[in-house]
């Protein structure tokens, strides 16, 4: 009874969190709360076992770095210095603002990347006086396959490394790194082939553009400094944790914790604060706990040993169809629980196979599930985070599009770069 009580739970919260009409931080804590209420789930055992604090802990350091560097002015300033670099062409400044967001998505995170580089699309696009829906559509298919290069990338990425703390920053670079920079090159010219049309360069506004005084967008020099040596030392301790033996979380709040002390006068800590996303870090909480709730009664347990059955226990097949299910999966809803949902389910089969959750083989289906959630985010304008953040600021701006203008742009995509994850995983891990 307890079975099916948990998982009406746990539908009916998912299907409101999809539907966007009603907060999904709140409507995911409503759920938590009531399993407990329901007896399925204790609290305790919520905060011992099922929130995962490393991911909580890596996002909210994150943040506050990202928070802070953004009051330098320093985003904005390589946005307009390159957009000049190409001349104000408006098909060059797609292409470059994409591969702009698709670095800074794998070195910072995907939705912190487009909160900064969409006011400054939007500003550009206005001075060139061109529709700037072509932009935004392509920053958020860059955003997605940017962040599935790196741990703290995306945020599917960042709760698979907390499950598995074998997956480090390098081990994601390493193996996802390579696949990821071959899709956005395809994507770059598939978004080539899509807007080239559409992009009809004006010489009077392209002078405009070029007169801007990039300089002008730097408003704290010395912040900007020590925050961008900050920001490196951390990349860096991502990079050395084999070495330094220090969890991704730790260092990033670290870096915050430093960045606080030693480059903001005591009543602008606050500010750093509150440039946490609350909402988002509440979600997550949430959706642990609903998660939690599902493994209580067992059904986690019993979709793996239905995996292994369809499977026969094939790594291969199970790799391809984690892949494939995830793609289809996260276009059609967000990839965050659908993840959260994946993670005991792999562990599950683990332990159904006899396998440690961090040997070779289950990794596969760790890289197949990584690369499918996030690639997959792609496919509709709600199967990402970054996807429903940049539509909204683009409606706040009156220049929205709606969920069938993105999917023609989208689905193609994601198609393509799920054929070429596919093949990626059976030649390098697989054959």
């Amino acid at each position: 009874m307890l079975t099916w009580i948990a998982l009406i739970i746990f539908l009916v919260t998912y299907a409101l969190i999809i539907s966007e009409k009603v907060n999904r931080a709140a409507i995911a804590l409503l759920g938590a709360v009531i399993m407990v209420f329901a007896g399925i789930l204790d609290v305790h055992k919520i905060f011992e076992k099922y929130i995962e604090w490393e991911t909580i802990t890596l996002l909210i350091g994150m943040m506050i770095l990202v928070g802070i560097t953004n009051q330098t002015g320093v985003f904005q300033f390589v946005a307009i210095r390159a957009a000049k670099a190409v001349k104000g062409d408006p098909m060059k400044i797609l292409l470059v603002l994409s591969t702009l967001t698709a670095f800074g998505s794998a070195l910072l995170d995907n939705v912190t990347t487009v909160l900064l580089v969409v006011p400054v699309t939007i500003a550009i696009t206005r001075i060139l006086e061109i529709n700037p829906v072509p932009f935004l559509m392509a920053e958020i298919i860059a955003s997605n396959i940017g962040g599935t290069a790196t741990l703290i990338g995306d945020p599917p990425n960042i709760m698979i490394g907390s499950a598995n703390p074998h997956l480090t920053f390098n081990a994601f670079l390493l193996h996802l790194g390579p696949i990821a920079l071959i899709i956005m090159i395809v994507s770059l010219v598939m978004l080539y082939l899509m807007f080239r049309k559409q992009m009809h360069p004006n010489p009077v506004l392209q002078a405009k553009l070029m007169e801007m005084n990039e300089r002008e967008t730097i408003q704290d020099q010395r912040l900007m400094v020590k925050s961008l040596i900050v920001l490196a030392l951390t990349l860096i301790g991502f990079m050395l944790h084999a070495v330094i033996h220090v969890d991704a979380a730790v260092v990033a709040i670290t870096g915050a914790i430093l960045l606080m002390l030693f480059g903001l006068k005591e009543h602008d800590i606050e500010k750093a604060f509150a440039s946490i996303e609350w909402v988002t870090i509440f979600f997550f909480a949430g959706l642990f706990s609903l998660v939690g709730g599902l493994q209580e009664v067992g059904l986690i347990k019993k979709l793996a040993m239905l995996a292994l059955d369809v499977t026969e226990g094939n790594i291969q097949s199970a790799s391809l169809l984690i892949l494939w299910g995830s793609g289809v999966a996260s276009a059609t809803i967000d990839n965050i629980p659908f993840v959260a949902t994946m993670i005991p389910l792999i562990k599950d089969m683990a332990d159904g196979l006899g396998l440690a959750v961090d040997s070779a083989p289950i990794n596969t289906l760790w890289w197949s599930l990584a690369l499918g959630a996030c690639l997959g985010g792609n496919g509709t304008i709600i199967g990402a985070s970054a996807n429903v953040i940049v539509a909204g600021l683009a409606a706040k701006e009156g220049k929205g599009f709606s969920y069938l203008e993105f999917l023609k742009v989208g689905v193609p995509i994601t198609l393509v770069s799920l054929l070429l994850a596919h093949v990626y995983i059976y030649l390098r891990y697989l054959l």
